[in-house]
């Protein structure tokens, strides 16, 4: 293994953790009082300095954006990054986080559906058995959180708006593709941040006086980490991780994600386990897997 693979290898791992660790820090702030809107604003607020420079440095020297670009990096950045990211913070009010990263990691059967719609085609063989893989592990796992539920409802509410976010993130992976390549992953990935950031404080000043941004200090500690670790660190991580070992190694390392999830809910939330979760998890993985490879 060469210095530029074990690099990516190494970036991919902390990409694959960075990420999965988003919900354990949302669901230690929320014993505080703060509301998932507030908590989204100042996530956004710490990452947003790291995307303006990001922005800023990439597009300097770059053709300028045509009008249609600018629509697209809008659409993408409100489906991808602010959509995602509001039905994901509502749902985990409700679920658990090892449900929650399972729901959100079926976002490449959403891809692969959404794809399939558009050229009019089936599912092959292989594909067919992925998807069923998938949902039969997110049933097992879902059946886990109802089984420790006193109220079932929440259950089922919390689990639809993180099916939400995956929805909306597949969307962003479907429709970026073209801007991608036209503006690079950086300049492109920093934009879209920018106007979710934009549409998150919106959101945030519709329904919350301003006052709502003073909280208890570990909330600060807690966003701030989410905004750094668990936000900008990861997306930079991941794609210079995929410039050195292509998409299908990367895809593959990111599996990590849902397992890491859950030891850290055991072990920092005291999230109970049990035999479905980790059968649900285990048929997840190897369903993504299978699309990974189709």
């Amino acid at each position: 293994m060469n210095a530029g693979h074990r690099a990516g290898m190494a970036l991919a791992i902390l990409a694959a953790f960075g990420f999965s660790f988003k919900a354990i820090l949302v669901k230690l702030a929320y014993p505080y009082g703060v509301d998932a809107i507030t908590l989204l604003a100042l996530r956004m607020a710490f990452a947003m300095p790291v995307f303006l420079w990001v922005g800023i440095t990439a597009s300097r020297g770059a053709p300028n954006l045509s009008v249609r670009d600018w629509v697209g990096v809008v659409v993408m950045g409100l489906a991808g990054y602010y959509g995602a990211s509001v039905f994901d913070f509502l749902g985990l009010q409700y679920i658990s986080a090892g449900l929650e990263r399972l729901i959100l990691f079926t976002y490449p059967t959403l891809t692969l559906l959404f794809g399939m719609a558009l050229a009019h085609r089936l599912a092959t063989r292989r594909e067919a058995t992925a998807l069923a893989l998938c949902y039969i592990g997110i049933g097992a796992a879902f059946w886990h959180d109802l089984e420790f539920a006193t109220d079932g409802t929440t259950i089922w509410l919390g689990s639809g708006l993180v099916f939400g976010s995956a929805v909306c993130y597949a969307v962003y992976l479907t429709g970026s593709a073209r801007l991608i390549g036209r503006l690079g992953t950086a300049r492109f990935a920093a934009l879209a941040t920018l106007i979710s950031t934009a549409a998150v404080f919106g959101h945030f000043l519709a329904v919350q006086p301003v006052t709502a941004l003073v909280q208890p200090w570990p909330v600060y500690g807690y966003a701030l980490a989410m905004g750094l670790f668990s936000t900008a660190l990861p997306v930079f991580a991941q794609s210079a991780a995929i410039r050195r070992l292509g998409s299908p190694r990367v895809a593959l390392v990111s599996m990590l994600g849902p397992l890491a999830t859950i030891g850290f809910a055991g072990w920092l939330l005291a999230e109970p386990l049990s035999l479905a979760q980790l059968l649900g998890a285990a048929l997840v993985i190897a369903g993504i897997a299978l699309v990974s490879r189709c």
